[in-house]
């Protein structure tokens, strides 16, 4: 899989720390229990277009929150996760 670095161009995939799905909220830190076991072992599996994020660490360091079709590995778009 190549990922398209917005500030070292095309690379490959084993340049870059996959994090996990982009747009998580963090439950408060007085949540109850229940929402922090939800948000730590509770996750979609998504078949499709979906947005993770990647850090390139053997590039720019930065992070970036990539968007690409987990059943081809596709990639449509990286853009910095900050902006």
């Amino acid at each position: 899989m190549r990922i398209p670095c917005p500030h070292c161009g095309e690379r490959g995939n084993d340049e870059f720390f996959y994090l996990g799905a982009a747009g998580l909220t963090r439950p408060a830190a007085d949540a109850q229990p229940e929402a922090w076991h939800d948000y730590v072992y509770l996750r979609d599996n998504p078949a499709g277009k979906h947005s993770e994020l990647w850090q390139h660490a053997h590039g720019c360091r930065r992070w970036l929150v990539v968007t690409r079709d987990t059943r081809t590995h596709a990639v449509f778009s990286a853009v910095d996760a900050t902006p």
